[in-house]
């Protein structure tokens, strides 16, 4: 990917209004915590878009684990995936801010005895994740967001 600090890099904002507004806040304070949900803490994802290769930020819930985040796909439990899904498959390689501290990232789709951990994890971390799977068919994709060594 990278450095994403480039100006060479277009950065495409969210055509969701209060994920922009989200977005816009946190870069300008330089801290995710400022764009909590109801009062829970975001990280900010920095991935590129699959299918127009721009740089998408995209801020989910902060579920952590020792270091490790998992990036949940629930859409509020709507039938499909989020964009942002199909752009972690395209290019695992992201940005990931907590806080005011940011780092480099993979992102990798777990399953099985892992994906239970996690799910686990990540509905104590935001309950509303248990309520958005009774709304959907599909099972709520879950990745890890693993920091790369040395970043």
């Amino acid at each position: 990917m990278g450095d994403m600090s480039s100006n060479e890099e277009e950065y495409a904002p969210s055509t969701t209004g209060w994920v922009r507004a989200a977005v816009e806040k946190m870069v300008a304070a330089g801290d995710t915590s400022v764009g909590g949900f109801n009062g829970m803490h975001v990280v900010l994802m920095t991935m590129r878009g699959a299918k127009s290769g721009k740089l998408r930020k995209v801020p989910v819930m902060r579920v952590e684990h020792d270091g490790v985040y998992a990036a949940v796909a629930s859409l509020g439990g709507a039938p499909k995936n989020p964009v942002w899904y199909y752009n972690l498959q395209a290019d695992p390689k992201i940005q990931l801010q907590d806080g005011e501290r940011t780092g480099e990232y993979v992102a990798r789709e777990i399953d099985g005895e892992e994906y239970k951990l996690w799910w686990k994890r990540s509905v104590e971390a935001f309950p509303n994740y248990a309520e958005y799977q009774t709304k959907t068919d599909r099972i709520i994709p879950v990745f890890l967001l693993e920091p790369v060594p040395g970043s």
